[in-house]
Formats: structure tokens, sequence, C-alpha cells
């Protein structure tokens, strides 16, 4: 059978960082509160990449609230929870999305899987190891918050993407995110987007003052410290909120909008990085 994965082409020569052991670089894709974008960013992020040559597979991973489906039109009969649960296997459950890249859906409403049981920490992690060697990069929609679930799930990743609008809640919830996985887990380099912003350069304002509270009340209590480097600024546009509703990935539907011009360049930033 020809899986997802199988039938993307990687182009030849394209970039890649693998993962620490070996094949797809695994990027967990968090935020401290919802309603933010994380998961308009994701997909769009991985169409970006996937525009870039690179073999892309997203894992929902919001395993309460997964809306991954949603966003992209898709209406699958296979999900992580049929995977989880044995009733298929996971070449199967793996599908092709809208904008060239592979997607893995979770089921909204498992409350089976709201708490880190031993169960739900072996089958995640099994799930990242059998996909790690079929693709270039994994981006993990994880849910938002800082959970057992969450946490775990972010520790299984290679790097972290941590998404924030400029709202006053946003940015004390991204924060707080920051700070636990630095204190409980050893990252010292995370990544930001900042979406919904209003004026060019809000989004490295924003970066600049997280940094400077991250130092002042984080790092003084860290072997080294954390450093928060910005990927991008999605300035405020309705064509998103257009895609959206239209359930259509922006880089398909108005890709020469600002918003995705920078969802572009973010993704060539994330490769070269």
């Amino acid at each position: 059978m020809m899986t997802a994965a199988a039938s993307i082409p990687r182009r030849p020569g394209a970039a890649t960082t693998s993962g620490a052991s070996g094949g797809a670089c695994i990027t967990a894709i968090t935020s401290g509160k919802g309603g933010v974008g994380k998961t308009f960013v994701t997909a769009n992020l991985a169409a970006a990449l996937a525009r870039q040559g690179e073999r892309v597979l997203v894992l929902d991973a919001d395993l309460g609230l997964a809306n991954l489906d949603v966003v992209l039109n898709l209406y699958p009969k296979l999900t992580l929870h049929d995977v989880f649960t044995g009733q298929t296997k996971l070449e199967d459950a793996i599908l092709p999305a809208p904008g060239g890249f592979s997607v893995l859906l979770a089921g909204s409403g498992m409350i089976e899987y709201s708490r880190l049981t031993p169960t739900v920490r072996d089958q995640l992690h099994e799930v990242i190891q059998r996909v790690r060697p079929r693709f270039d990069r994994v981006l993990i929609d994880t849910g938002a918050g800082i959970s057992d679930v969450v946490l775990y799930t972010v520790s299984l990743a290679d790097e972290v993407l941590v998404v924030a609008t400029p709202e006053p809640t946003s940015l004390t919830d991204a924060y707080a995110t920051i700070k636990v996985l630095a204190t409980t887990q050893p990252r010292r380099l995370m990544r930001l987007l900042v979406n919904q912003v209003q004026r060019p350069g809000e989004g490295r304002a924003i970066r600049n003052q997280l940094q400077l509270v991250i130092d002042r009340y984080v790092n003084t209590g860290l072997d080294k410290p954390v450093m928060l480097e910005l990927l991008g600024e999605v300035p405020f546009d309705s064509a998103v909120r257009d895609s959206v509703i239209r359930r259509e990935l922006l880089l398909e539907g108005a890709p020469g909008t600002s918003a995705a011009l920078v969802i572009v360049a973010a993704a060539a930033k994330h490769i070269a990085g």
C-alpha cells in the first residue's frame, strides 16, 4: 500500500535538520492559551515547508479538542484514536492533506487521553518514533496550556515554537509556558511566532519584552539562559479569518497576502535555522 508519506517526493537537495536520533526534525507547536491561531499556523507552516521540498507530517496531538481536520476540511475515517486502540495500523491513519503534506489526525472529545497515564505516554512516544524515519519534518500541534499531556508531548520534540498574540492574556500565558518548559525540560532555545500583529515591528517588541522578563525571573535560576528567537510576526489580515471560515489553507486561497508571505518566510527561516 502506498502511504501518504511515500507519495510525497522530496525535492533533491532540500535542506533538512535531522532530529537527535536521526530522521525527521520534530517541532512542537504550542501556546499558553487557546484561540491564538496555533492550528492555523501549524497547517500553513506545513504547507510552506512542503512547497520547499520537505516531506512533512502534522501530528494533531490536541487529544481532547482536536480541530486540525476542521481547518483542513477533512473528514477522516481513521484517526490517532483508532491507532491507539489497535483498530487500524499507523500507516493507514496517515492521510494526505491539502498543501502537499501528510496528517495524522486525532479524534475530538477523547476524555481518556486528557490525563498522562503510562499508556498514553507509551502510545505517544511510540507514534513519534515510528513516524520520525519517514519524514523530513514532523510538526506536532499540541494542546494549549501546561497540562501533563501537553508538557510530555512537547518533551518528545527536538524544538519548540510558541504561538502568541499581542493580547495581554496571551502574552502572560506564553511566558508561563516558556517558564515551565525551561524549568522542567532542558529547553534553552525556543522560537516565538506572534500572530495577529497590528503594526510592523510589534512582534519584535513583544519578543524583546518577553526576553526581558525571562532574563529577570527565569534565567537567574538556570544553568544556561533561555533565549527566545522570533520566527515571524503574522499581521492581522481579514484573509486569515476568511480562509478559516472556508476551511481552506491561506497559502492556497490567498497566497499573495501579507500573512501568507510571512508564513512562507517563517518556513524558510525554520529550515535554515
